[in-house]
């Protein structure tokens, strides 16, 4: 069955209506019809099973008969900052994050980081990373649209709000990610860092074990900042929500 997002203040107690680009892919890419059921999800975690009973140019209309709870979003929150890569790395992480059931996002300027944006370049940047969160969001049916955060530094950003902190750090030789889990207990929330290519400076990595992160190896070799995040990512869902 066909899914879709739908804004909630599009949704009432037993209608809901989409607009714009997503109601032009339903009439003219899928060609669906009155009378077709469908899933609508909006963006908060939960989706209504609903019938569409009309549509026009620019917005489609929905009858509700059911809501449900999404069954594919995991208790485990995990916010992955990611140092700022070169080139359109970050859009991958992004992408590939998504569907692995990150959070948030949080673009980091590290002090290693290559690209360096001005204000304008930020904004633009961060529309762009967040429609391909929405994107993937869709994709992979996710029951929440992650939202990719604006930009920060690492030395300066407050940590408290997390449960644990994870800092995938090159110089680590002892922690490992395995070990670093097995100490989280009831940890819910979860920050992870990663650096960008030239990785993490030592002071920067202070200052998150001084907010109380625990910095882990990732293994004998080093991987690349793309793999880093989704590889750490995918083995903490793993370890902590089965």
């Amino acid at each position: 069955m066909s899914r879709f997002f739908v804004n909630l203040e599009n949704i009432s107690e037993n209608t809901a209506r989409i607009y714009g680009e997503d109601a032009r892919h339903i009439t003219k890419v899928l060609r669906m019809t009155t009378g077709e059921k469908v899933v609508l999800c909006d963006g908060l975690g939960m989706d209504y099973e609903a019938t569409i009973t009309g549509a026009d140019k620019e917005s489609v209309s929905f009858s509700i008969e059911n809501k449900t709870p999404t069954l594919s979003e995991s208790p485990i929150r995990v916010t992955l900052f990611q140092g700022l890569p070169k080139s359109g790395k970050m859009e991958l992480i992004i992408q590939k994050c998504v569907e692995l059931g990150v959070h948030e996002i949080v673009p980091v300027k590290a002090h290693r980081s290559v690209v360096k944006l001005n204000s304008k370049d930020e904004a633009n940047k961060l529309a762009r990373y967040n429609r391909i969160a929405y994107e993937a969001a869709k994709q992979s049916q996710r029951g929440i649209i992650p939202r990719v955060l604006p930009f920060t530094a690492f030395k300066t950003h407050d940590f408290s709000r997390f449960d644990a902190v994870i800092v995938a750090y090159e110089e680590e030789t002892e922690r490992t990610l395995k070990q670093a889990l097995s100490g989280l207990g009831s940890a819910k929330n979860i920050a992870l860092i990663i650096g960008p290519e030239g990785g993490l400076e030592k002071d920067e990595v202070n200052h998150m074990v001084n907010c109380g992160g625990i910095s882990v190896t990732l293994g004998k070799r080093i991987l690349r900042t793309e793999t880093a995040g989704m590889a750490t990512l995918a083995m903490i869902m793993y370890g902590l929500d089965g």
